[in-house]
C-alpha cells in the first residue's frame, strides 16, 4: 500500500483528490493550516482507517520531518494560490510559504520519495504564440515568481514531477467561486450579469477532477514521468474569456455579460497552451467545460457567495 502525504490537502484540489486516493486503497495523510476555515471538508474521510489529518503549517520543519518519514509520495499543494492573495499577503510572506517551504521540504526528502508539485501556467508570464514546456518562463506577478522559484527547486531532484496546471473549474468539496468559470457561472445564475475585462484574452482550462486524476496518473507512471514538467489542461479547452461567456450563455440564456476594459490581468495569461507532452503518455481529460458549468448550475442552491468559497 502506497503512503501519500498531501500538503495543503484541505483546499480546492486536495478535497477532490483525497477521496480518489482513498478509493484506490492508498494511505493518505493531509496537512493543512485551515486558513479558510475549511476543516469540515475533511470530516467525511475521518472514519476511513487509511486517512489521517494534521492541522499545521508546512513551514514547521519538525512536524514535516515526522510526516514525510515513511511516505512513498508527497503531493505538494500548500501555497498562497493566485495573484490576489499573494498581493494581500505581500512578497515576504508569499515567498516564505510558496518558495522557502518548498526548499525546506525538498531538503528533508529521501531520494526514493516521489515528489509531485502543483505548479501553474502563470509561470509563463506574457507569451505570444503556443506555450509548450520548453517555452521560457517569465513570471510577472509575485504569485508566478514564487511558484516558478518553487518549481525550479522541485525539479532540482530527479524523483520529482511538476504540473503547470491550466485554470481549474468545477465543483469541489472545498468550493472556489473566485475561479473564472465558476465565478462567471455563479454570477450568471444568481445576479444575471457579469462584467468582463480583457475579453479577448485566451485561457486554457481543466476540471478539478481531471486535474486530480493527473496526480494519480503520475503515481501510476512514475518511472516515465519523473524528472519532467508537464502542462496539464486540454488542447480542446483553449478559449477566450468572451468564448467562455458565450458557452455559459447557451446554458443560462438570460445572463448578460458586459465587456469593458476596467482592469488588467497582472499575470498576462493570454496564450494557447499545448498539452501534447502529457497526452503522448496517455493522459486525457474527461470532463468538458459544458459539463462543469452544468454541475455548478445543479449546485447553485448549495452555494453561498462568500469568503468561504474564495482565496481572498
Amino acid at each position: 500500500m502506497k503512503k501519500i502525504l498531501i500538503t495543503g490537502g484541505a483546499g480546492y484540489i486536495g478535497t477532490t483528490l483525497t477521496p480518489m486516493l482513498l478509493d484506490r486503497g492508498y494511505e493518505v495523510t493531509v496537512i493543512d493550516n485551515l486558513l479558510f476555515n475549511n476543516g469540515d471538508r475533511m470530516i467525511p474521510y475521518i472514519t476511513d482507517k487509511n486517512f489521517s489529518f494534521y492541522k499545521g503549517d508546512v513551514r514547521d520543519i519538525e512536524l514535516m520531518k515526522k510526516l514525510v518519514l515513511d511516505k512513498d509520495v508527497i503531493i505538494h499543494l500548500a501555497a498562497y494560490v493566485g495573484y490576489p492573495i499573494c498581493r494581500l499577503k505581500g512578497d515576504k510572506e508569499s515567498h516564505s510559504l510558496n518558495t522557502k517551504a518548498t526548499q525546506d521540504l525538498v531538503n528533508i526528502l529521501k531520494n526514493d520519495q516521489y515528489l509531485l508539485f502543483g505548479s501553474t501556467g502563470s509561470n509563463y508570464g506574457e507569451v505570444f504564440g503556443l506555450c509548450t514546456e520548453e517555452t521560457p518562463l517569465n513570471p510577472l506577478s509575485i504569485y508566478g515568481k514564487t511558484k516558478t522559484e518553487a518549481e525550479t527547486i522541485v525539479m532540482s531532484r530527479e524523483n520529482s514531477t511538476a504540473f503547470r496546471f491550466a485554470t481549474a473549474f468545477g465543483i469541489s468539496p472545498r468550493m472556489r467561486l473566485d475561479l473564472l468559470i465558476n465565478d462567471l457561472t455563479y454570477k450568471a445564475m444568481t445576479e444575471g450579469y457579469a462584467v468582463i475585462y480583457e475579453s479577448h484574452f485566451l485561457r486554457t482550462f481543466i476540471h478539478v477532477r481531471d486535474l486530480s486524476r493527473s496526480f494519480i496518473f503520475a503515481i501510476d507512471n512514475q518511472e516515465k514521468m519523473k524528472a519532467n514538467v508537464y502542462n496539464v489542461g486540454s488542447n480542446n479547452m483553449n478559449h477566450t474569456k468572451k468564448e467562455v461567456c458565450e458557452i455559459i450563455n447557451k446554458q443560462v440564456p438570460d445572463a448578460y455579460f458586459h465587456y469593458a476594459d476596467i482592469k488588467e490581468d497582472v499575470d498576462k495569461r493570454n496564450y494557447k497552451v499545448s498539452d501534447d507532452k502529457i497526452n503522448s503518455l496517455g493522459f486525457e481529460v474527461e470532463i468538458s467545460l459544458e459539463q462543469g458549468i452544468q454541475e455548478i448550475k445543479d449546485s447553485i442552491e448549495l452555494l453561498e457567495h462568500s469568503l468561504r468559497y474564495r482565496n481572498v
